[in-house]
């Protein structure tokens, strides 16, 4: 039995970041992993239906009549992966990448430290990006790839910060503006969709800010038991179409 150890430690731009592999007690001595970021939690694979749901969520709500089978996706925010291999587990996306601003964390899927390292490292169809998310708004595809700076994206799916008003890094508040949103808005076909996972609960005032951009904004509660609490606790996915379908 792990009862703790230390897989990876690093010093990076935004404070120290590691991660951890230990037991349980209170999960039945499950093993899971943690990645922290100074002192905040960035991802355990204790919780990872929020995640998963982003995805699931997020490509559901691309309608199928008009945008096919071969979904192209950005993933804002790697984490352990969870909300990249949900993606990946669904047939329609045929490309996928994820941009994350922690060149380290990239280096611990490719590496294989981390549970989904390799099932996503394998994945042709998958591309790990080291850059700044936040520049995407602006720069689109030339962010990805200087070859095709025009392309357009059917869903755009973002987990960075812990929510729209509880930011990882106070530089990136700016995200948050009607300004910004309307460029991300930008980067995706007609059809396309951005979804946002947060760790509040629904917010009216994120709420009216989405729908000053957006046709059409949802918001989801996504609920799974928490062994900490002996509870169910839960996160917000917000779904956002840039227009209205008309059949």
């Amino acid at each position: 039995m792990i009862d703790f150890e230390e897989l990876a430690y690093h010093q990076t731009p935004l404070g120290e970041l590691s991660l951890r592999r230990r037991t349980e007690p209170r999960a039945n001595n499950q093993l899971i992993y943690e990645v922290k970021l100074n002192d905040e939690f960035l991802m355990s694979s204790l919780f990872t239906a929020s995640e998963e749901a982003l995805a699931t969520l997020g490509i559901a709500a691309v309608d199928a009549s008009v945008a096919g089978d071969a979904l192209e996706l950005v993933v804002g925010g790697l984490g352990l992966g969870y909300t990249a291999r949900a993606a990946l587990d669904t047939e329609r996306v045929a490309k996928l990448w994820v941009i994350d601003t922690l060149a380290d964390l990239i280096g611990w899927h490719e590496r294989g430290l981390v549970p989904l390292g390799r099932h996503l490292s394998d994945d042709s169809r998958c591309e790990f990006v080291h850059a700044d998310f936040f520049k995407f708004p602006e720069l689109g595809s030339a962010l990805l790839s200087s070859k095709q700076p025009s392309r357009l994206f059917d869903a755009i799916l973002l987990d960075i910060d812990h929510s729209p008003s509880h930011w990882l890094a106070s530089s990136n508040s700016g995200f948050y503006s009607a300004g910004t949103l309307e460029m991300l808005a930008q980067q995706l076909h007609s059809h396309g969709v951005f979804a946002l996972w947060s760790n509040d609960p629904e917010s009216e005032e994120f709420m009216r800010l989405l729908r000053s951009v957006f046709a059409v904004v949802a918001a989801h509660r996504v609920e799974f038991p928490n062994p900490y609490t002996d509870g169910v606790s839960g996160c917000t996915v917000y779904v956002c179409n840039r227009s209205v379908l008309v059949s």
